[in-house]
């Protein structure tokens, strides 16, 4: 048998040469090390966006109780930049008591003051007209304390803005969470 039909690719030796195998194990290394480069940086930020994902989630539903709380106000007392008191109807047996109304029962009026300061924002519940009690956290985390409220009109306000912003894990600013709310029953008081 000759030499060149030994080497003829039709004999059953057909495979890959030394120089071969080494270029491409060399890609192969080089785009598994992309991919463990792409992996370790996912998994080190995975902690900042969970984070991050945790302040928004807990601004959020901070600020739908007080959006809720608004829309059933009456009317606006001593409003400020980081502070806002209303009379709205509560569905307690008393106010600032935790024990709830059958629903059947009529609502009660009471005194809601929210109060921003340092990194948290509290509430109290006290009969009308009274704006101290006992406070409650409600949120935490806040990096704007000093503006979060805004209201309109400016003589007798029926809308209350609300902006909360808390910081970015990342450094890079605050993260913004906004809405605002009117008082639906402020056309009823007499």
């Amino acid at each position: 048998m000759s030499a060149r039909r030994r080497l003829s690719p039709g004999n059953g030796e057909a495979g890959f040469t030394l120089i071969e195998l080494l270029v491409a194990m060399t890609m192969g290394l080089v785009v598994m090390g992309g991919v463990l480069i792409l992996l370790m940086g996912a998994m080190r930020s995975q902690p900042r966006l969970e984070e991050q994902a945790t302040n928004i989630a807990t601004a959020r539903v901070a600020l739908e109780r007080m959006t809720r709380e608004i829309r059933n106000g009456i009317r606006v007392d001593n409003p400020t930049a980081s502070s806002i008191s209303f009379e709205a109807y509560v569905r307690h047996a008393a106010c600032g008591g935790s024990t709830f109304l059958a629903s059947t029962a009529q609502p009660i009026k009471c005194e809601i003051t929210y109060k921003c300061a340092g990194t948290s924002c509290t509430r109290v519940e006290a009969s009308p007209s009274v704006y101290t009690g006992t406070a409650q956290t409600i949120f935490s985390g806040l990096s704007n304390a000093s503006s979060v409220f805004t209201w309109s009109p400016s003589t007798t306000p029926t809308y209350i803005g609300i902006t909360l912003k808390v910081p970015d894990p990342e450094g890079a600013g605050a993260l913004t969470v906004t809405d605002g709310a009117s008082l639906r029953n402020a056309t009823l008081d007499t």
